[in-house]
């Protein structure tokens, strides 16, 4: 009787592949990392096979289950946001008594803010106007006043603030704890980033999975459509149904889980098999998760209208659904990076973010969801408070804008733990350099780890001979952040 044609013959048995050497070397270690974080292995897909999406506990015990990060692409300036700074308007059109700040770019005199500041909340923190309808929230949210950061460039700043490295190959931050943490829910990506329009400056490497498992890189979503169908490419089968689908989707798991065993179950291989999985499932959630129209009108009319609007409401529906991680782009096209016009492109940009803001904390503290949904607001830096004065190729003459800032900047917290109703931290009083309780950006992702029950210290992963982690060797858990 004939063997069956997969049996290896002794000289197969003999030889490797090169892949195989390199892993039974040594090399091939990469999930053994998860493996020791996940107990369920063999739970699904067969003997020895570990599904890294299952849901995990945490190191320890917290309130915050997921995220929303709201990124304001471009660097929003937080003295027209969050940070008042009474004495700009005092020294305006005149020199500031510190002298000539070092600055990216030529900047000038005092820039007072054109927008008007006042106190909300039983708290009374100060908020501009740009945001009255977020700051109706003010007493659930930590304003941090004293960020700083690196250097005054958006890659590198881009790439610290999603995932904790300037120049290097990185996890993101959503990578990290979709790693710790797994999805709540398998039929929807663990990690999902909206941004309307395209890429932003370093295009997916803002959500890449680094050296772990390609498994945990988030999903992008282009938000700009409205359609299921052009949110989500393939998204439906127009040929085929759903019974065939996964008839083939079965035969199609059999040989490449016979593909990946010759090969020590390569972890790319392996996410490229779950993907396919994911796709099939996606069919019957997605097109739920992404379409709005479900929403009462009355919803609808609270988020507003526009793509923003949009994607902000879509964001609660999938955080809702279990999806752990979800990234908010705003400004990727045309960003918060005002050189110049800045009165009028701040007072566009905030006027199509502001409401939905507002309404998304509103909504996921009626629905009880806000307890255990950790939302995080802010860019890679700030803005400077002097005009920045004309540069070639920079601001076309205008005298009217501000130059990046990466020595103090502001960004909030809400929800998930955090201690609510505070500002923590200051900057100078004209608005430059973080002065008191300074934060820098490996101290906040230690916080955003610790509000998610993880030792920034404890959560790493072995890559290169060494234990990486999100922080490298730095950051400090800022404890008057939480609750």
């Amino acid at each position: 009787m004939t063997e069956p044609s997969h049996h290896r013959t002794p000289l197969e048995h003999a030889f490797l592949t090169r892949r195989q050497f390199l892993a039974r070397a040594g090399m091939g270690m990469g999930m053994l990392g998860l493996a020791g974080m996940v107990p369920n292995a063999g739970a699904e897909g067969g003997a020895g096979y570990v599904n890294p999406m299952l849901p995990r506990q945490p190191q320890f015990p917290v309130k915050a289950k997921r995220v929303i990060h709201l990124f304001m692409n471009g660097g929003p300036s937080h003295v027209d946001t969050f940070d008042p700074k009474p004495e700009l308007t005092r020294f305006a059109g005149k020199a500031l008594p510190m002298g000539t700040l070092p600055t990216e770019r030529r900047t000038g005199a005092a820039f007072a803010s054109p927008f008007t500041f006042r106190r909300y909340g039983q708290s009374g923190i100060e908020v501009s106007e740009l945001f009255a309808r977020t700051a109706e929230c003010i007493d659930d949210i930590a304003v941090v006043r004293s960020m700083h950061a690196d250097v005054p460039n958006h890659e590198p700043s881009l790439l610290l603030m999603n995932c904790g490295d300037a120049r290097l190959v990185r996890p993101s931050f959503g990578s990290w704890v979709t790693y710790g943490l797994g999805s709540d829910n398998q039929n929807l990506p663990g990690f999902i980033a909206m941004c309307p329009g395209g890429y932003p400056i370093q295009e997916s490497q803002n959500w890449q999975a680094g050296f772990l498992p390609s498994v945990f890189q988030g999903t992008y979503i282009d938000s700009q459509h409205v359609r299921v169908e052009k949110l989500i490419e393939n998204i439906r089968n127009a040929s085929v149904g759903i019974p065939e689908q996964r008839a083939q989707l079965d035969l199609l798991y059999q040989l490449n889980a016979r593909h990946a065993a010759q090969r020590q179950h390569d972890a790319p291989l392996e996410a490229r098999i779950q993907s396919f999985e994911l796709a099939y499932r996606m069919q019957m959630e997605a097109a739920d998760a992404f379409d709005v129209s479900q929403e009462p009108e009355s919803i609808r009319r609270m988020y507003g209208e526009g793509q923003q609007a949009r994607q902000i409401l879509i964001a609660r529906r999938l955080i809702e659904r279990g999806v752990r991680f979800v990234q908010v782009w705003h400004g990727a096209g045309q960003p918060w990076d005002n050189h110049d016009d800045l009165e009028v492109n701040h007072r566009r940009l905030a006027g199509q973010c502001d409401q939905a803001i507002g309404a998304l904390l509103k909504d996921l503290k009626q629905r009880g969801l806000l307890e255990e949904t950790l939302v995080v607001w802010g860019g890679e830096f700030g803005r400077t408070p002097t005009v920045e004065l004309p540069t070639p190729g920079s601001n076309a003459g205008k005298i009217n804008g501000r130059d990046h800032n990466h020595h103090g900047f502001t960004m909030w917290l809400a929800g998930g733990g955090v201690r609510g109703g505070q500002v923590y931290g200051a900057t100078d009083e004209f608005g430059f350099k973080a002065v008191d309780k300074r934060v820098h950006v490996h101290d906040l992702h230690a916080t955003l780890l610790a509000l998610l029950g993880f030792d920034h210290e404890r959560l790493t992963f072995r890559h290169a001979g060494r234990d990486f982690r999100l922080t490298d060797v730095h950051g400090h858990v800022v404890q008057d952040l939480i609750a």
